[in-house]
């Protein structure tokens, strides 16, 4: 089944729902959906026959400037195929439901999406940072992040060659 076998599917069952398909010549191609849709669109990829996408490969936060992202890799062990998607979510306020109980592998991504992007997954079991400690301020990843001059004492401008 090729990604747009794929994609014409999700268009038929969640209609506007599906904002786009971008079919990629030199990129994955990949649809944009609605992130409020994002948990019964992942719920259907997983159970529908045909589909049956098992494993999220990978799951990420993106920094649009005007908006923050979340990209999902999906894979079908049974079919061997492939499909990602791809939401789009307020700047200020970045929430989208999680798909923990959909792929336990979410559990971490959605973690690192979190503590990089500030992004909050509604319902994850146990949302907090990953990588940084927790009275971290601000997202990292995030495009207009200010790193602090220092934390906890410790002087954390980057050591740069002269």
């Amino acid at each position: 089944m090729t990604e747009k076998d794929i994609y014409t599917k999700l268009q038929n069952k969640f209609g506007d729902s599906i904002i786009e398909f971008i079919e990629g010549e030199h990129i994955d191609s990949y649809a944009n959906v609605k992130p409020e849709d994002i948990k019964e669109i992942c719920l259907f990829l997983r159970d529908e026959e045909g589909l049956e996408f098992d494993y999220l490969s990978n799951l990420c936060g993106m920094d649009y400037k005007d908006s923050i992202g979340v990209v999902y890799h999906l894979y079908s062990i049974k079919h061997n195929h492939y499909f990602t998607l791809k939401v789009k979510l307020n700047r200020e306020h970045p929430i989208i439901d999680t798909v923990e109980r959909v792929w336990k592998a979410a559990n971490w991504h959605e973690r690192e999406a979190y503590d990089m992007f500030g992004i909050r997954f509604e319902g994850h079991p146990d949302l907090q940072r990953i990588l940084c400690p927790e009275d971290w301020e601000g997202y990292p990843l995030r495009k207009d992040y200010v790193a602090p001059k220092e934390y906890h004492g410790m002087d954390t401008t980057p050591n740069r060659p002269e």
